[in-house]
């Protein structure tokens, strides 16, 4: 059985954009999947259906005795090949002291003179969104081994329905709101990873909402140190809004599972939301880079809509975003999942 080293040891939604290239590995053939990724991306990397073993990654700033360990590991895997799909030279000099037979990786960058194989992408450019550039690097491996590729598809996380019902019910009874109703989930957090809406900005957007569809419950979501944004929407938007904040990253996929509509930036939990197919709407500036092309969420067709700043504003002002026109786009297009 062939042994898969890949690596994405980046941030959060970045690995996200990653399970669709896992899922084409699974599925293609027979072989053992082992996910690079750094210590806050594990929770996730072990409940990827597509990956049989997970390596942390202590990243540039660990000391050198983890990066001694790091590379023992690397070597002792005995891997076949490694999938470089974030690549820079830290990677590139890693995976060639390990000595891996098959080391790929876009052909960008001065790294990629360490890798031997190479595909041309040209991800600058943005021509089309993160998962497709990391599933044609998946695709070139598998030609390149006389493997034909079998396509992915949606949804890539899925918990088991019993145990999803058991624990909305228990979120429901500490959140003091009701489990039967439908749950808007909005992440007014960025991460930092993308400029976003303001706090009035989302407590507009929750307002109109709840105008259109009174039977559902807004709930706040929050990651670590985003408690007190999330808190100040849910004061501005009142609502019947709660908070959930201060679940460990397994648990915040189970609740990101149990909504209807998630709202948010470009950042992790958006991406988190798409790979479970929940229904997103998502907000993203027009900085070539950051676009809603570029970092479109893994949502079957039609269970994603995207906004961005309007022609002839700044690309990055996510302040001209005119929560009334989202509001009335969304509440049409949302009402098979909030009615």
């Amino acid at each position: 059985m062939m042994r898969v080293l890949v690596v994405r040891n980046d941030k959060i939604g970045d690995f996200m954009l990653a399970w669709p290239a896992f899922a084409m590995l699974k599925a293609s053939f027979d072989c053992h999947v082992t996910a690079l990724v750094p210590g806050y991306t594990r929770p996730l990397a072990e409940l990827c259906p597509s990956v049989d073993a997970v390596l942390t990654d202590p990243g540039k700033s660990g000391d050198a005795a983890a990066q001694t360990a790091l590379l023992k590991q690397l070597k002792a895997g005995h891997f076949d090949a490694v999938i470089c799909l974030f690549s820079n030279f830290r990677n590139a000099k890693l995976m060639w002291q390990a000595g891996m037979p098959q080391r790929w990786a876009p052909a960008t960058k001065l790294a990629q003179v360490l890798y031997n194989h190479r595909v041309k992408q040209r991800r600058s450019e943005s021509a089309k969104p993160e998962y497709q550039y990391n599933l044609d690097l998946v695709r070139a491996f598998l030609a390149s081994n006389d493997i034909t590729p079998v396509e992915p598809s949606t949804p890539y996380l899925s918990f088991n329905a019993g145990e999803l019902e058991v624990f909305r019910r228990q979120q429901a009874e500490q959140l003091g709101i009701d489990a039967g109703r439908s749950w808007l989930l909005v992440h007014a957090g960025s991460g930092g990873s993308a400029n976003n809406l303001s706090a009035a900005q989302y407590a507009a957007l929750i307002t109109r909402l709840k105008g259109q569809y009174p039977a559902a419950q807004p709930v706040l979501t929050a990651g670590p140190g985003e408690e007190a944004l999330a808190e100040e929407v849910a004061g501005m938007a009142g609502q019947e809004a709660v908070v959930a904040g201060g679940l460990p990253l397994p648990d915040f996929c189970r609740l990101l599972a149990c909504g209807q509509l998630f709202v948010a930036g470009s950042t992790g939990p958006l991406h988190i939301a798409a790979a479970l197919d929940v229904p997103t709407v998502g907000f993203f500036p027009l900085r070539r880079s950051a676009t809603p092309l570029r970092w479109r969420p893994l949502n079957s067709e039609g269970r994603h809509l995207a906004f961005h700043p309007p022609e002839g504003a700044d690309a990055e002002d996510m302040r001209s975003v005119d929560v009334n026109t989202v509001a009335e786009r969304v509440s049409s297009w949302a009402v098979p999942f909030l009615s």
